[in-house]
């Protein structure tokens, strides 16, 4: 077998309520191919029945997967001490050595404007050095990391439908720009139990609470 290669990606980066995921998926390079003739494509280009479908089909044929959920509560302590890239490299970082067999490469698609950089940073938080290929696009670019978008987004996916069966209300995607979502943190923002799902150092975020905090005084 040649080399070892892994992809990452995440779901959830700008949302202001439920988990940032991500998935760091691994094949033999010679094997990537079939990820793309399998239809794995960057999540957000695919319907939701198409990625509910595909998902289960590319976990088989990968050599192995790990996901980490990124609270917004691990978020809200985090980010006072660390960007949002260096946290996401950490959580990525942590998903490498929950794969059984260390990739010899990491695709990643890099949230930084300059990609390179991304890479470096990712490095820092694992015990040794990798070669990490990180570029902008990658989840089009390279089927291993279209294959973990898939991944991450289905199980985004799954924690918002389980976080709205636990309230009993759907209060849609959970980004600010869906206004189902930012009509349900208007009114519930003074309620723990929502709250603890809520991305509190986002701009956005913040605004509604000091508004809140105007309307009740």
């Amino acid at each position: 077998m040649g080399q070892l290669i892994a992809g990452v990606d995440e779901s959830g980066r700008g949302c202001v309520l439920g988990p940032l995921v991500l998935c760091i998926a691994s094949i033999a390079e010679e094997r990537e191919p079939e990820l793309k003739r399998m239809g794995a494509k960057d999540s957000k280009l695919l319907s939701p029945a198409l990625r509910e479908a595909l998902c289960p089909k590319l976990k088989k044929k990968l050599c192995g997967f790990a996901t980490v959920h990124v609270t917004a509560e691990d978020l809200n302590r985090l980010m006072p001490r660390h960007s949002l890239n260096e946290i996401e490299a950490m959580k990525i970082a942590e998903g490498v050595r929950l794969l059984k067999e260390p990739p010899d490469r990491l695709f990643a698609d890099s949230p930084d404007t300059v990609a390179r950089r991304f890479a470096a940073t990712i490095n820092r938080f694992l015990p040794r050095n990798m070669e990490i290929v990180s570029e902008h696009k990658a989840d089009r670019n390279y089927p291993i990391v279209s294959a973990a978008s898939v991944i991450a987004k289905v199980e985004r996916d799954a924690a918002i439908r389980e976080i709205k069966r636990e309230w009993g209300v759907d209060f849609g995607s959970g980004y600010c720009h869906d206004p189902k979502t930012m009509e349900f943190l208007k009114s519930n923002l003074d309620r723990p139990e929502i709250t603890r799902y809520v991305r509190k150092r986002w701009e956005t975020v913040a605004r509604l609470s000091q508004k809140s905090l105007c309307d009740f005084g």
